[in-house]
């Protein structure tokens, strides 16, 4: 196991596609009784360089897969697992960056995506 899991305080990482592309996570949203939404995104098993920081990491859609996603009629979980794959792991890349990040008032801006 890398000694990245283990630093204390815990070192937060930027995760981005090695093209820049936006990343689209899979989640699930549903209207509770009160009639407010609940909602997650779904995780899997770290694949990839995500395996240094963490054990589990999004489940990051590839590109072919948004439109059966999104589809409302499309409901079947077999169906879902057999039209819907994750990014390739080899297109994910992420770095170390300042604990800022954790500190909404003094964290802001776009350095914070700097390596640390």
């Amino acid at each position: 196991m890398n000694g990245l899991k283990d630093t204390k305080p815990k070192q937060p990482h930027y995760l981005c596609r090695k093209d820049r592309k936006p990343l689209f996570f899979a989640g699930i949203f549903a209207e509770r009784e009160d009639g407010s939404l609940g909602c997650a995104i779904i995780t899997e098993p770290a694949r990839g360089s995500a395996t240094d920081v963490h054990e589990r990491m999004p489940l990051i859609l590839d590109d072919a897969s948004l439109e059966h996603w999104l589809a409302p009629d499309l409901t079947d979980r077999e169906t879902i697992r057999s039209m819907v794959h994750h990014l390739d792991a080899d297109l994910i890349e992420h770095w170390p960056v300042s604990t800022l990040v954790n500190k909404p008032v003094e964290g802001q801006g776009e350095e914070l995506i700097n390596p640390a």
